[in-house]
């Protein structure tokens, strides 16, 4: 069983949510990430999920695209990402990691070569947002043989016969992206995402963790009520700009929202 199910299968059984925050491994350096990770995970993180720096971050929106731009002008690549990970688990062996980005960097690792650093490092999951379900056999293959959770995005837009196919090769969790965009845009309709996930729950039975458009504990515990995590990315990259001089104040403001919206889902 993987580390992912194993925390939502926890948290079923509390009769809780997850709470999923997003960073940008690198942005403000390596260091500063690390002392992140662990302020997320002293704040109730149950997964975490790291950007992997790329130099074309299509997906997402200003504010998480700087952070990727800031860690490329820094050199982060997926080695350091990983051997990052691989700290991490040296104190911290039950928080789940995903990994979020684009797949240039892993077709540049070598598939196996990508799942087998990953999986000696402790990554749980991997997100490609730029690679369709129906093209990822061969990662998905892979990332099956070391027991690495693939996850798939799934939008308002998506079809009943393309949930139906991700039913058969997402595992650990799917990421419903509430919004029509990129990341950080607009504003949450809750009724229309309590709509999807009944929708989505037709066809998966995966636990759905919602993001986009999640930047408070007021909306993250709306959201909570009928998915199974909440996943929190801009509005933490936020501070991370903000205070990219002041440590102090960055792991503070980070800390301090992290709580507010884990007690709010909680």
């Amino acid at each position: 069983m993987s580390r992912i199910t194993t925390v939502f299968n926890q948290l079923s059984e509390a009769g809780t949510k997850a709470f999923i925050p997003f960073i940008t491994a690198g942005d403000s350096g390596l260091d500063n990430t690390y002392d992140l990770m662990q302020t997320l995970v002293d704040n109730g993180a149950d997964v975490i999920e790291l950007g992997v720096p790329f130099s074309d971050p299509m997906a997402d929106g200003p504010m998480i695209a700087k952070s990727h731009e800031r860690a490329v002008a820094d050199g982060v690549s997926l080695h350091d990402v990983l051997d990052l990970v691989k700290k991490f688990r040296q104190t911290n062996d039950t928080t789940a990691i995903v990994l979020m980005g684009y797949l240039n960097p892993i077709e540049v690792f070598g598939y196996q070569t990508f799942a087998d650093v990953a999986s000696e490092s402790g990554v749980d999951g991997v997100l490609v947002v730029d690679m369709p379900p129906e093209e990822a056999h061969d990662l998905k293959q892979r990332l099956d043989g070391v027991d690495i959770d693939f996850i798939f995005l799934v939008a308002p837009t998506t079809t009943n016969d393309r949930l139906e196919f991700l039913a058969n090769v997402a595992s650990g969790f799917v990421y419903f992206v509430s919004l029509k965009g990129v990341t950080g845009a607009g504003h949450i309709d809750v009724d229309a995402v309590n709509a999807n996930m009944a929708r989505i729950r037709q066809f998966i039975d995966l636990p759905v963790g919602v993001g986009f458009g999640i930047k408070d504990a007021a909306t993250a515990k709306a959201v909570s009520t009928a998915a199974d995590a909440v996943i929190v990315g801009s509005s933490l990259v936020s501070f991370i700009e903000q205070y990219a001089t002041d440590r102090d104040k960055m792991l503070t403001s980070v800390g301090a929202l992290s709580a507010e919206i884990s007690a709010a889902v909680k």
